[in-house]
């Protein structure tokens, strides 16, 4: 598909991948509209990019079609979405009470956040879109829309603490092949990024010498992601027409240790 003069949305494109996938489908010519809780930034980066803004939580029927009615009105049908809002929280199955070394039970509402943002909110943003890209008129090879989603390599190798952020990216890698299969007779690809360990702003945050360390357990090349490689290989997957149902590791070759 070509990106030039094409409607997107990106969720969670305020900061991090979806920052970097917002800036680079507008740097390739698209029509780009962000959503994402934080106002503040989200409106600023809509005016680096000449794009348009849309607040939404997607938790939120309501507030997610809200947000895809005004993306909509602003540029027309979209025919890329990429999926990049997320949550990442973590606690042990059984853990201890710092002060008194006592067993505690699993914060079962960090477990159910993790699902409804992660996984929940990635499928409720797709099937609004979905929706909406079968109505087009079909390009080349009958192509009417792409839809990318972020999972993460912790959907196969989780990490200590990661119940339920591997549980909900797992489902996001897991679902993918049979909407793929659901929505090709309508001529709409859906294909999954798996990120490793990544510079994103909650990374950027730790101390240098604990990113050094992450970025150092890489096998190649030794260091953390950097945001715009995703947004590179978000494009490629929407530029080439064969690219359907494929999950990607896009992680330096890391596989993840227990902890």
């Amino acid at each position: 598909m070509d990106i030039r003069n094409i409607a997107a949305v990106v969720t969670g494109g305020a900061s991090g991948l979806g920052e970097a996938s917002a800036r680079e489908l507008a740097a390739r010519g698209a029509k780009v509209a962000i959503f994402d809780r934080d106002s503040d930034r989200g409106e600023k980066v809509a005016a680096e990019i000449g794009g348009v803004f849309c607040e939404v939580d997607v938790t939120s029927d309501e507030k997610v079609a809200a947000a895809f009615a005004k993306a909509r009105a602003a540029h027309g049908q979209e025919r890329v979405l990429i999926n990049c809002a997320g949550v990442a929280n973590a606690a042990k199955t059984v853990g201890k009470n710092k002060e008194t070394g006592e067993p505690r039970p699993y914060p079962m509402a960090q477990f159910e956040l993790a699902i409804q943002i992660n996984l929940i909110g990635c499928f409720r943003c797709l099937s609004q879109a979905a929706l909406g890209m079968v109505g087009l008129e079909p390009l080349e090879d009958g192509e009417r829309g792409v839809i990318i989603n972020t999972a993460s390599v912790a959907a196969e190798d989780g990490q200590i603490g990661q119940a339920a952020y591997s549980a909900s990216k797992g489902g996001v890698l897991a679902m993918a092949l049979p909407i793929a299969r659901d929505l090709m007779n309508d001529g709409i690809r859906v294909n999954t990024i798996l990120p490793g360990v990544f510079k994103t702003p909650m990374v950027a945050m730790m101390p240098p010498n604990v990113q050094d360390a992450l970025g150092a357990q890489v096998p190649f090349p030794k260091r953390l992601g950097q945001a715009e490689e995703y947004a590179r290989l978000a494009c490629f997957m929407v530029e080439n027409p064969y690219i359907n149902a494929a999950s990607v590791r896009l992680d330096g070759g890391i596989r993840m240790a227990p902890r």
